[in-house]
């Protein structure tokens, strides 16, 4: 199953564009980044795949200081992998 990440730096950004892509009608969650993202301790906000284009318009037009990128992430058999879209 593929998804696409917004990792942040920050917990109140991430929190403030959950509820924006919410807001927008764009299906979200918010998850804790997984270590393989090497950015620490921060939230993520996980985008069903179809939803990306939306998220990513809405995301940019933000301006969130804290914004690190997006990735796209499998998972499968227990493994998360990773990979830098931009």
């Amino acid at each position: 199953m593929t998804d696409i990440l917004a990792v942040f730096r920050s917990r109140a950004q991430a929190a403030d564009c959950n509820s924006r892509l919410k807001a927008a009608g764009v299906g979200c969650a918010m998850i804790n980044t997984p270590k393989e993202a090497g950015v620490g301790c921060g939230l993520s906000i996980k985008i069903p795949q179809q939803n990306a284009n939306r998220a990513a318009f809405i995301i940019k037009n933000a301006r969130y200081s804290a914004f690190y990128g997006f990735y796209s992430m499998n998972t499968g058999y227990g493994r998360v992998v990773l990979k830098r879209l931009n």
